[in-house]
This record gives structure tokens, C-alpha cells and sequence, in this order.
């Protein structure tokens, strides 16, 4: 059973800890205490404070005002190398790996010297075999997917044998098998003394995990409370201020409208040696309803989502847009024909860091039809007043935070970008919309308003193709549900009649095999 803090048991205090970015201040006289052996929540909306905070713990931010205590002593926590040598580890949202290097190269890195390689690589994949987060320690990092790199910064972080790990988003990339073994490891490293810092917006885990929660609104601590004797609904309220609106859906007869999106028996080889190939793929999207794609990370969905929007060349006959071959087409070419595309990495792939908001916009939409060139520019000339206002309109209707007028994407926090690519690409309103990962790491708020939008865009006519590993906004979101397992693809059905069960035994692999109904089916038969 977990310790409380407030029975002098602190590992970790902060009192009146303030961080002021030039008038923003992002943190504002902050109090908070982490026990020994608890699991602690801390929630907030996107651009709360929460990332500044856990950022100051770690070293990698200096605060403005306020102090750090660390086992009952006030310690001025300098860098990050310093936080770990006080036993202070982290797991960030964004990623901090070299691509070109190994897993192990990568965690070797992180330690220090005095480690072998040899020795690090063992030891890196017996304890991701422990906790259920099985890795190579050879594989090069730009040949992972986004799911298995957090793999890697968990096990770089568990490898350095922390007091407290502080965790920001670890499930949102993970599904649920995955999060379930996480939670495993979580309960045991609790059993064992050590403390978590939990950053989630997935309430329902919070609930069921942790033992504490500090709840942050506008850099400020609003309320803490014991999240076990709360409901998702009352831990958003305590988020926002107020209630999260519920999605919203009509109930719908089978869809009807024409086929916008299909893709026609498409094989790719693997890109690396340690990527998944596409086998056979065959789906279609329609106007009018929404198709989610489950999977386990590293299962074909990237490659998928490449093949549609055009970043890999397909077969001749294999992508149609419209009922028009697309293979040889690039993504601007299938942008001009009302496709828009958001990708499963939002910083240096679904926009550049260091450009602003609205550079990001222009590059999105410059060449994408002659709607957007009469929009937004012409013969090399910017209507620069015509790409703020759409900047600003997208900020408003997202409620998209931010420390400036026009940052780069880079100052935006990963919840706060994420909803302004969304937003871009919505803004739109494209005919067809391929997504990956649509509400990664954002808040309850903000993931009710993409998921409400994007059943908006699917009831307006559009045909929208919605790859996600969080079951839950599947099965709130999608019409019918597909499955990607090893490169390959398999229809669940509708989401309202098929199970999850049926659904985790087609990510294992099931569809390979025999259906299990029909095999007792048979069985009953034969009796």
C-alpha cells in the first residue's frame, strides 16, 4: 500500500516553485508533494503547467522563484544528469533518441561511461522481456516505430534504477496489452518503495493506477484529490473547470454513399530489415462513415498510412482516390484532389519545428488546390493577413495554447500542436481525411472535440480512414473497425457489433488462423 506524503513520508516537495516565461507565467507559486511508494497523477489541460513543472524536476528548466525538496532537503536541481544522480528519472512525451544509433547505443549514451555495450544490450532486452516491452537491442531507432521508441525510453529510464520516475503520456502510444503489462511494472516498482509522477490524460487509468492526484488549471494548483473515489467525468471537470461535452453521434443505417478511398489487393516489400512489409491490403473508405484501424505499434499501420497519402510509391492499380489510380502520385497531387493527411508524428513530420504556425499552414496548403493558392497565395506573393486570419481561426476553434502570437511549433506543447495539425488539416474540410493517431497525448477536453469533428466531417459527406491504438476512441469514433497485424489486414465489423475480445485475438493474429466460433461451431455439430 502506498505511503502518503502528508504523513512526512515525502520523497519529493515542491513549495511556491514559479516558472515565468517573459509575461506568461507557466507555473504560479506551485505546492505539491510525492510519497514514498505512490503512484501520484497529475493532471491539467494541455499548456496547465504540467510539462514546465515535471521539466524543473528534471533539471532540464531552472525555476523562476520557489524550491525543490529531495528527502526533506531544499536542492537546486541543475541539469538533468544532476536530477538522475539524485534518483530522479524521466520519461518525456517527445522522444530524446539519436535515429542513426542502436537501442543499445542509445541507452549507453544515457548512462554514462563505465557501461559496456555488450552488457547494456542484455541487459536492456532481459528487462524489456520482464515488463512486457519486447526490443532488439541492435535495431537502429529510425527503423522503430513511434510506439516502440517509447519502449525504448521507458526501459533507457527503468535501466538507471530511479527512486522516482516521472512518466509523461507513457500509454498514449501503447495499446492496451502493452499498457496493461506497463501497469504491471508500475505496481511493482510501487511494491518496491519507488515513487511515480503519472502524466496522463487517459482518466480511466488514472483512476484505476494511482493513488493521488494534483489537479493544475492555468500554471496554478486548483485541487487535489484520491482519483479512485472520482469518475473520468468528475477528474475532467476538475481539469477544465467545467463539464467535457460528451461526442456525440446518430445512430446511422449501413453507409451508402460511394467509395472515395480504396485500396486494391497492395503489396509493399519492407523498407529496412527490421520494418513490416504490407501484404495483400484491400479496404475501402466511403462518404459518410468513419473506418478505425487498430493494431499493435509496428504492425503495418506507418506504412499504411504512407502508401494512402502518397509518401512511398504503390503499384500501378492499387490506391484510388475517387475511383482515380493515385500510385503515382505525390501528397500534394492527392491534397489538390480534397485528401488531407495527418501523420502519426506531429514535431518534424506533421509540422516543422523551428518555422511558425503560420509558415507551417502555407506549407501544408501552398500547392494543395487552387481553392488554397487563391487563398493563400499567388505567383510567389503571400496574402499574409489571409494566412493569419486562417492561423487564427484554426488557434480559436481548436483552443489551441500558446506563449505568443505566431510561435514555432516547437514552443507549443505536444497536446496543444497536435491540436493545431488536426485543426489544419479540418479546416479544410477535406473529402477524404487519413489520420494516425488523431488524439495522442492531448486532454479530455480536446480529444472530445477532435473525435466530435472528425464524426462531423464523416456525417458531412467525407470519407475518413482513423488509425489509432486507444480502443476506447475506436469503438466512440469508428463505423466499421480493421485490424493490421504483421502487414496484413482484417475486417472486425461494425463497431457496435463486434467485441474487444474478438478485436485483441485479430491483433495477435487470429485472422490468420480459423475463426474460433466456427471451429465450435463444428465441434457442437460433430456432437
Amino acid at each position: 500500500m502506498a505511503r502518503s506524503a502528508a504523513n512526512g513520508d515525502a520523497l519529493l516537495e515542491v513549495r511556491g516553485l514559479t516558472k515565468v516565461f517573459g509575461t506568461l507565467k507557466a507555473n504560479d507559486s506551485l505546492d505539491l508533494s510525492i510519497g514514498k511508494g505512490e503512484i501520484h497523477a497529475l493532471l491539467g489541460e494541455n499548456g496547465a503547467g504540467k510539462s514546465t513543472l515535471v521539466k524543473m524536476l528534471y533539471g532540464s528548466l531552472q525555476p523562476t522563484a520557489g524550491e525543490i525538496l529531495w528527502k526533506g532537503k531544499a536542492v537546486s536541481v541543475t541539469s538533468p544528469s544532476f536530477a538522475r544522480s539524485l534518483g530522479i528519472g524521466m520519461v518525456f512525451q517527445h522522444f530524446s533518441l539519436f535515429e542513426s544509433l542502436t537501442v543499445a547505443d542509445n541507452i549507453v549514451l544515457s548512462l554514462g561511461p563505465g557501461h559496456s555495450i555488450e552488457q547494456v544490450a542484455r541487459d536492456a532486452e532481459r528487462l524489456s522481456q520482464e515488463y512486457g516491452l519486447p526490443l532488439h537491442a541492435s535495431t537502429h531507432i529510425g527503423d522503430l516505430s513511434v510506439g516502440e521508441r517509447q519502449r525504448v525510453e521507458i526501459v533507457r529510464c527503468l535501466l538507471q534504477d530511479p527512486e522516482l520516475i516521472i512518466l509523461d503520456e507513457p500509454t498514449s502510444v501503447l495499446t492496451p496489452q502493452e499498457a496493461d503489462n506497463l501497469f504491471v511494472t508500475l505496481n511493482r516498482l510501487r511494491d518496491e518503495g519507488r515513487s511515480i509522477l503519472y502524466i496522463s490524460h487517459r482518466l480511466e487509468e488514472v483512476k484505476a493506477m494511482c493513488d493521488r492526484a494534483t489537479i493544475l488549471r492555468h500554471g496554478k494548483v486548483v485541487g487535489e484529490c484520491d482519483p479512485r473515489k472520482e469518475t473520468a467525468a468528475s477528474l475532467a471537470s476538475m481539469m477544465v473547470g467545467s463539464e467535457v461535452a460528451e461526442v456525440q453521434r446518430e445512430t446511422r443505417e449501413d453507409k451508402t454513399g460511394e467509395i472515395l478511398l480504396e485500396v486494391r489487393d497492395a503489396s509493399l516489400p519492407p523498407a529496412t530489415p527490421f520494418s513490416i512489409g504490407l501484404k495483400t491490403i484491400n479496404m475501402a473508405v466511403r462518404a459518410g462513415e468513419v473506418v478505425g484501424i487498430a493494431g499493435v505499434a509496428g504492425n503495418g499501420q506507418g506504412e499504411l498510412f504512407d502508401l494512402v497519402s502518397g509518401e512511398v510509391a504503390s503499384t500501378k492499380n492499387a490506391v484510388f482516390l475517387r475511383g482515380q489510380e493515385v500510385g503515382n502520385l505525390g501528397i500534394n497531387d492527392r491534397r489538390k484532389m480534397g485528401a488531407a493527411f495527418v501523420p502519426e508524428e506531429r514535431l518534424g513530420h506533421g509540422a516543422v519545428p523551428g518555422m511558425t504556425l503560420t509558415d507551417n499552414l502555407l506549407l501544408a496548403r501552398h500547392a494543395s488546390d487552387a481553392v488554397a493558392l487563391q487563398r493563400f497565395g499567388r505567383i510567389g506573393w503571400v496574402w499574409e493577413e489571409m494566412v493569419d486570419k486562417a492561423t487564427k481561426r484554426i488557434c480559436e476553434e481548436m483552443d489551441v495554447r500558446k506563449s505568443a502570437e505566431n510561435p514555432a511549433a516547437s514552443a507549443l506543447s505536444g497536446g496543444n500542436l497536435q491540436k493545431f495539425i488536426m485543426g489544419r488539416e479540418l479546416d479544410r474540410q477535406p473529402s477524404v481525411l487519413v489520420v494516425n493517431q488523431p488524439t495522442w497525448g492531448v486532454d479530455a477536453g480536446a480529444a472530445s472535440r477532435i473525435r466530435q469533428a472528425l464524426i462531423d466531417l464523416a456525417a458531412s459527406g467525407s470519407a475518413v480512414l482513423m488509425i489509432s491504438q486507444d480502443l476506447d476512441e475506436i469503438f466512440e469514433v469508428a463505423d466499421r473497425i480493421l485490424v493490421m497485424h504483421d502487414g496484413t489486414i482484417a475486417e472486425a465489423g461494425k463497431a457496435g457489433d463486434v467485441t474487444r475480445e474478438k478485436i485483441g485475438l485479430l491483433m495477435g493474429g487470429a485472422h490468420t488462423e480459423r475463426d474460433p466460433e466456427e471451429t465450435s461451431m463444428e465441434a457442437d455439430h460433430a456432437h
